[in-house]
């Protein structure tokens, strides 16, 4: 009788153990999940800066260089194209990441070219809203790439806790899957050409 009193309170030992071990792996892997979904809504905001800024800028350009209107007309349907590309948190893939990186690396593009018009407009490259929003789109260039290594570190760190032994376990039992990470985009390897 005694032993079995002693197996009994022994086993519910390990199972309160095991429930509260499972139960602080569980909550890791879910705070992991809402820091990287955090993360990206982060990227998405500051692209979002970016793509607000942008009809300032045509606007401001397109007074200037009336007949660069290729160009503007380019950064326009970029911007639309990269606008209408939504990518949820919950559902990030890398096949969808590559996709929406694609889309958001055409406007740079678009955008470098845009900014090099102003090589041959003297009274573009003196004009004061031109180069405050020129300023400010650098400034919004520089927090996406900060945002974006900040979503790659939150990325890094919620896929490091599910894919380690015996977390990856319990990421398994409860579907938690690998996010994908921002890479260099392919055309970001060499500089583009601008020509006039």
């Amino acid at each position: 009788m005694k032993k079995g009193i002693i197996t009994l309170i022994v086993v519910a030992v390990v199972a309160i153990g095991l429930f509260s071990w499972v139960k602080s792996a569980y909550n890791g892997m879910v705070k992991g999940d809402e820091g990287v979904q955090a993360a990206w809504s982060q990227v998405e905001n500051v692209y979002q800066r970016r793509a607000d800024l942008i009809p300032n800028l045509v606007a401001t350009v397109k007074g200037y260089a009336e007949h660069e209107s290729e160009t503007l007309e380019s950064v326009v349907a970029a911007r639309s194209k990269a606008t209408q590309m939504t990518l949820d948190a919950e559902n990030l893939t890398p096949e969808a990441l590559e996709k929406y990186q694609k889309a958001q690396g055409e406007l740079s593009n678009a955008l470098g070219r845009l900014l090099m018009i102003q090589e041959n407009y003297p009274d573009l490259k003196a004009n004061q809203n031109f180069l405050d929003l020129q300023s400010q789109l650098e400034g919004t260039e520089n927090r996406i790439a900060v945002e974006r290594q900040k979503f790659n570190e939150a990325a890094r760190a919620y896929n490091t806790l599910i894919r380690q032994f015996p977390k990856n376990i319990i990421a398994g039992m409860f579907g938690f899957e690998k996010k994908p990470y921002f890479e260099a985009d392919e055309t970001a390897k060499t500089a583009p050409k601008v020509e006039f």
